[in-house]
């Protein structure tokens, strides 16, 4: 796990991102949060719009990014954390990568389409910039939001 910050910080900081995540479940989107975050500050929030936008490429981390972006003035992004309810897809992955995102903090892992654990990138791969990955943050509470709501939506 990082130094960067302290456990009550990575906690603070993914709780924020259930937060968002449970936005999305008002729209019925699957529910997964991101922030944000550049010197200790929160500087965007995002969560999963697919389905009320109708857009494959609205994942929280990408409206995150791009609200982060905009509050930043550009897409350069060196010196923020991304902070996700469940580990990052290859297009969000790919995204943050040219972002040039520090960190990427994340809950729970998706062993089917995560870009970790399913595509095996990780620290061995070379990027195009130095890039921390740290999941497991708060995964338990991560993986419940989701399976709770998988699970209500089955039994519907």
């Amino acid at each position: 796990m990082s130094m960067k910050y302290t456990e009550k910080q990575l906690k603070n900081f993914m709780s924020l991102a259930l937060g968002e995540a449970e936005k999305a479940i008002i729209n019925g989107d699957v529910p997964i949060g991101a922030i944000v975050v550049k010197n200790g500050a929160v500087i965007a929030k995002g969560f999963n719009e697919k389905e009320v936008l109708g857009d494959a490429t609205a994942h929280a981390e990408m409206q995150a990014i791009k609200k982060a972006s905009r509050a930043l003035g550009g897409w350069w992004l060196e010196g923020c954390d991304i902070f996700v309810t469940l580990e990052p897809c290859l297009m969000c992955f790919g995204a943050m990568l040219n972002a040039r995102i520090d960190g990427i903090y994340y809950g729970a892992y998706d062993k089917r389409f995560g870009a970790f654990s399913a595509n095996k990138l990780d620290k061995e791969c070379q990027y195009n910039h130095e890039i921390s990955i740290n999941g497991g943050i708060l995964e338990k509470e991560c993986a419940k939001l989701l399976s709770d709501f998988f699970s209500k939506r089955r039994s519907s």
